[in-house]
């Protein structure tokens, strides 16, 4: 096929704006195929898409989005709300979630909170306001009137581990459960004992569900709880130093502690080394999350691998759903979990030259 090449009188060049009228005259189709070639319909052949494509770019054609979202009652504008930024953890999600809507024809907006639920409340009201199509919520910093006032607006939304599935409404349910058992099961057959916690700050939800989750697991392997071996921390790095050292300050530390995410896990790490410790010589650490950074840390991270992909392409999925077939009632989908061993663990020093890696049996009841 050969494509024809026209020329544009000047004034439209000037100040006219192009319409997808010109569009499909230049190309020689209907506005039907030039709207069906903008939404990369299968049913244009690439012949006829590639002279479309030409025609526009020739014209320096940009579509209306605005009449185009009131004639489908759509924006294709996709909003994401995470708690903080700064933490590794959520960057890896957002770039994730942007690559999935923009596969699938959606723009993203991302608002994070910092753990305020006030700001929660106003970058939803925000979003709303903009006319987006649905709301992937990945935070625990909700309130209940907040999510009843979004149900009633008809709004698509996807949670993180706070709502049950209704009507439009999905929900993402993290195995922290199974995650912390695997973590804790390594540290026993390691030889641990004696092992601390380091959680998140207890009005998050997410921190308290780890919490419980650690708590729960030990009992099942017949350990009772030391609270003093529990400490808050803030989910960031200063407050895993700070949780850290206050525990290495009782008279009988833990030989191994569990993080509720990386970042607090790092910290711990350079709570220990202020201390004039070595880890994993004097004391093991198990981090929760799985960041990027974790792996080159020194030494690198044993954790429990979440993954973001998966959760950013479940999130999508869920509220593509919520929009389409959602008027009946949401889903649920469990993100699981695996450990990922690596050089932050190993025997306590009393145990060194014993025999490891025995297999532990919860308690019965």
């Amino acid at each position: 096929w050969r494509v024809k090449v026209f020329k544009i009188d000047a004034s439209l060049r000037q100040g006219t704006r192009m319409s997808i009228h010109e569009v499909a005259k230049l190309a020689n189709v209907s506005i039907a195929t030039v709207s069906r070639t903008l939404h990369n319909n299968p049913r244009v052949s690439p012949e006829t898409a590639a002279r479309v494509w030409q025609a526009i770019r020739e014209l320096k054609y940009y579509p209306n989005t605005h009449a185009r979202s009131l004639a489908s009652g759509r924006s294709h504008i996709v909003g994401l709300i995470v708690s903080d930024i700064t933490n590794p953890f959520f960057p890896e999600m957002v770039r994730g979630f942007e690559e999935s809507a923009s596969r699938r024809g959606y723009d993203t907006i991302i608002a994070s909170t910092n753990y305020d639920p006030s700001r929660t409340a106003t970058a939803v009201r925000r979003m709303i306001e903009r006319k987006v199509d649905g709301v992937g919520i990945m935070t625990s910093e909700m309130d209940q009137n907040l999510i009843d006032e979004m149900a009633n607006r008809d709004v698509p939304m996807v949670f993180l581990d706070v709502a049950a599935p209704s009507r439009r409404i999905s929900n993402l349910r993290i195995d922290y459960v199974g995650g912390i058992n695997l973590a804790v099961r390594h540290l026993l057959e390691l030889g641990h004992r004696r092992i601390g916690f380091l959680s998140g700050p207890f009005e998050l939800k997410s921190a308290r569900t780890r919490h419980d989750a650690f708590i729960e697991c030990l009992g099942g392997f017949g350990i009772f709880e030391d609270a003093r071996l529990v400490e808050q921390g803030n989910h960031r790095i200063d407050g895993g130093l700070a949780a850290m050292q206050r525990l290495l300050q009782l008279d009988s530390p833990p030989t191994a502690v569990l993080a509720s995410n990386d970042l607090t896990a790092i910290g711990a790490l350079r709570g220990i080394r202020n201390m004039g410790l070595q880890v994993p010589d004097d004391i093991s650490v198990v981090g929760f999350d799985d960041i990027d950074l974790a792996e080159f840390t020194e030494p690198p991270l044993t954790t429990v691998r979440l993954s973001r992909a998966e959760i950013a392409e479940r999130a999508l999925d869920c509220l593509l759903l919520n929009m389409d077939f959602g008027r009946e009632g949401g889903s649920e989908v469990v993100i699981g979990t695996n450990l990922i061993v690596r050089k932050s663990t190993a025997p306590p020093r009393r145990k060194r030259r014993a025999e490891t890696g025995q297999t532990i049996t919860p308690a019965k009841g």
